[in-house]
């Protein structure tokens, strides 16, 4: 059977748990926030309500600090702890976990102490709470929330956004539909003007999570009394108000007994002609009973939804961690083998581009079929061959001697000036394709999630594929100019043997010397425009003919240099490098993004929470 014990114990366990992790809720966490699903009970209320003398009689021990201004400065989770009758009381810290605080003014000092520690000595506030579990035989189990009291206006020595800065830290306790709202109220001041009972109405307008508290009762003027209050009728809420006594000032400066403090809230109660009929329900030691089964109750309902969060969590996380990866081995050949892993993984995404199974491939072959055959088209073949060029080579090539039949020497100077021009697209070709791939390695070091973890080592791999792909690109210009320079180095005859062979149709009418007249007429041919525009056109002739030749060589050349050698060995000569690090030149290859580390540290660390608050929960064997 569930215990009350067992069920808040369990609570308390794993709310200790969280807080060792930084998660104690209102946080910018980036995990979901396993505090703010456990049910808890905070206690709010105005500066000087008496809510540090509610606790205190709760607990049955004078241990908060007491002074002006905002004492409360950090949340103080205070878990209660029943033992056994006779037992010596005691207060344990969960930061000081190995040391046991049997003097409760050592208690009060630790308090301050720690709050100092987080917030200096100065009146500053900090969300990071402070755990401190007390076991006696004079308490029930509970666990209570202690939150800074809200005030009105900031005093000497407080930041100006003061006021704003606790209601914001209440809120994001209260604000949660786990959380019990203890809102305590002095008796003495209009209850309309209670500032928990204000905050309490904003976050809980129904009152379903809301336990009235209204201290100071004996401090009320005579002839007036809180029954409007107590009984529901001035404000009222799904549970009953119950109504406190505290030690007065005078009996705190007496350091007058808890336990006899209690005795004489019991009496007043019992005695009094306007509370009479409450006295049951009345007091410190009925509040904590009260709040003690309410919590047990509501933790009990919330238990499969717990779960269900915790489940999901640890599937999460164990995502998470297969997704950043596991920590890396120490061990030099277990290092070695890693990183060859990862540079697998990577070469694997860079084929996929390549081969079509990720885009980007395709450009490359955009390369050919749009950017080269553009460019040989923008070659400036019509100035070379221009009529007046033409006229200017082919002079130039004969020299002094004009040429007899054909200019060949013309021919081919026309010919070798215009295949240079191929040049500038063959290389243009060549550093096209290598910006592609270029890309492509950028693209599949980002893609390689493997790799993400390891910084150090996408670096290398990077300079590694840069060296390399520059190499290959060396290599492909020099065949694609080798291509070019073939063919200027031997023309194709039998383009030239295949044209329409000139027929001169020279006549002598007067029937003079017919060879006179042929040479004459065959010389002033030779050098007619007509005769130039038909070297030109020859000429161009032999040059398109020679431009579809390369149009389909540059390409399978680029392929071979550059995109079969960045296929098969792109990471060829990093591989050999690799193999003759020593251990510490691997594992700085392998170092980690520090944010990554920390982030699987912090993955882990959770993990650990969540299976252990599971195991917790599975240990207890639930009533239904």
């Amino acid at each position: 059977m569930t215990t009350m014990e067992s069920l808040i114990g369990l609570v308390n366990r794993i709310q200790r748990a969280c807080t060792v992790l930084g998660d104690y809720g209102g946080g910018d966490n980036t995990f979901s926030s396993l505090w703010e699903a456990l049910p808890s009970v905070a206690v709010v209320g105005g500066q000087s309500s008496g809510k540090s003398s509610v606790l205190e009689s709760i607990v049955g021990r004078d241990f908060l600090p007491r002074g002006s201004g905002i004492v409360t400065r950090r949340p103080l989770v205070l878990q209660l702890h029943k033992t056994e009758s006779g037992q010596q009381e005691y207060a344990e810290f969960l930061h000081l976990p190995k040391r046991r605080f049997t003097d409760f003014a050592m208690v009060r000092k630790e308090i301050q102490d720690e709050t100092d520690r987080i917030t200096g000595r100065t009146k500053q506030i900090s969300n990071v709470p402070i755990h401190l579990s007390i076991y006696s035989p004079n308490v029930v189990n509970l666990t209570l929330i202690d939150l800074p009291g809200l005030t009105k206006v900031a005093v000497e020595g407080q930041p100006e956004t003061i006021v704003e800065d606790i209601e914001n830290m209440v809120r994001t306790y209260v604000e949660k539909p786990n959380c019990i709202i203890l809102a305590i109220s002095p008796a003495n001041q209009d209850i309309a003007t209670s500032d928990a009972i204000k905050l309490a109405r904003e976050v809980d307008p129904s009152g379903e999570r809301t336990f009235g508290v209204l201290t100071k009762l004996d401090l009320m003027d005579k002839g007036t009394n809180a029954l409007d209050v107590l009984e529901g009728r001035s404000y009222r809420l799904q549970h009953p108000w119950v109504g406190i006594v505290n030690r007065s000032q005078a009996d705190i400066n007496k350091n007058v007994d808890m336990i006899v403090a209690r005795r004489k809230e019991r009496e007043y109660f019992a005695t009094s002609p306007d509370y009479g009929h409450l006295a049951s329900k009345m007091g410190s030691e009925y509040l904590a009973k009260l709040l003690s089964k309410h919590l047990e109750s509501v933790i009990r309902a919330r238990i499969p939804s717990i779960t269900s969060l915790i489940n999901k969590s640890i599937d999460e996380l164990e995502s998470e961690l297969d997704h950043l990866g596991r920590p890396i081995a120490v061990d030099a050949g277990a290092q070695l083998y890693t990183i060859l892993e990862l540079c697998r993984a990577f070469d694997r995404i860079f084929k996929e581009h390549l081969d079509g199974g990720r885009p980007g491939g395709d450009r490359i072959y955009g390369v050919f079929d749009n950017q080269l055959p553009a460019a040989l088209r923008k070659l400036p073949f019509d100035r070379h061959l221009s009529l007046q060029n033409v006229k200017k080579i082919v002079s130039e090539a004969d020299g002094y001697q004009p040429h007899l039949i054909a200019p060949e020497q013309g021919y081919r100077r026309l010919i070798e000036g215009s295949l240079n021009y191929f040049r500038g697209p063959a290389e243009a070709s060549v550093d096209a394709v290598h910006f592609v791939l270029k890309e492509l390695v950028r693209k599949s070091i980002g893609e390689t999630q493997e790799l993400k973890r390891f910084p150090t080592l996408q670096a290398e791999i990077a300079a590694a594929t840069g060296e390399a792909l520059e190499k290959f690109r060396e290599d492909s210009k020099k065949t694609v100019i080798r291509l070019v320079e073939m063919e200027a180095s031997y023309l194709t005859v039998e383009f030239f043997r295949k044209l329409p062979q000139e027929v001169e149709k020279v006549g002598n009418p007067a029937g003079g010397n017919t060879a006179a007249g042929n040479t004459a007429a065959s010389n002033v041919d030779r050098y007619s425009e007509g005769h130039f525009r038909r070297i030109a056109s020859n000429v161009s002739s032999y040059v398109n003919m020679v431009s579809d030749t390369l149009r389909n060589t540059i390409p399978k050349a680029v392929v071979h240099c550059q995109v079969r050698e960045a296929k098969q060995s792109l990471l060829n000569h990093f591989y050999t490098q690799v193999g003759r690090k020593e251990g510490k030149q691997l594992s700085q290859m392998l170092d980690e993004d520090p944010a990554l580390m920390e982030r699987r540290q912090q993955c882990a660390k959770r993990l650990e929470l969540y299976k252990s608050a599971r195991d917790e929960i599975d240990s207890v064997s639930w009533v239904r």
